[in-house]
């Protein structure tokens, strides 16, 4: 038997074994199998507090008293949000520079927040509560509490 062009046989058996598409079996150790793609509403309720860009009103939710607002580019992700009574807010900082979330009557806010560190205030009355960062006034936002 000759065995000098074998060569070119087991590269097409490969070739058409591959395009059966992937074997069966376990993944080999330290790979992980292919992610399905995420569904439109995977993750829509994974988080206990909605961000505050994703839900400008309190309406559903896994916790309505609850919504999150971030920092970031110097700016808060939203102008103006508007929640219920008994609504508690948390800021996040992201930004690199430290910010404060500071009452323009200065009746409540944080201590400076650096990168990470975050603040939170419950509004217990209706009303409109405008505030800004102490540290860069230009930052400013309001806050519209219904009953």
């Amino acid at each position: 038997m000759k065995t000098g062009n074998t060569w070119p046989i087991l590269l097409s058996a490969l070739l058409l074994l591959s395009a059966c598409g992937p074997m069966a079996g376990p993944t080999p150790a330290g790979t992980l199998p292919p992610a399905e793609p995420p569904s439109p509403t995977a993750g829509a309720m994974d988080s206990p507090v909605p961000a505050a860009s994703d839900t400008p009103e309190m309406g559903s939710g896994a916790d309505p008293a609850a919504v999150a607002i971030s920092i970031e580019g110097f700016a808060f992700s939203l102008a103006e949000l508007t929640i219920s009574a008994g609504t508690t807010v948390t800021w996040t900082n992201n930004d690199a520079a430290p910010h404060t979330v500071t009452a323009d009557d200065d009746t409540w806010g944080s201590s400076r927040l650096s990168r990470g560190e975050t603040f939170s205030f419950t509004f217990d009355q209706p009303g409109t509560y405008a505030y800004h960062c102490g540290l860069h006034p230009a930052m400013a936002a309001t806050i519209v509490v219904t009953p």
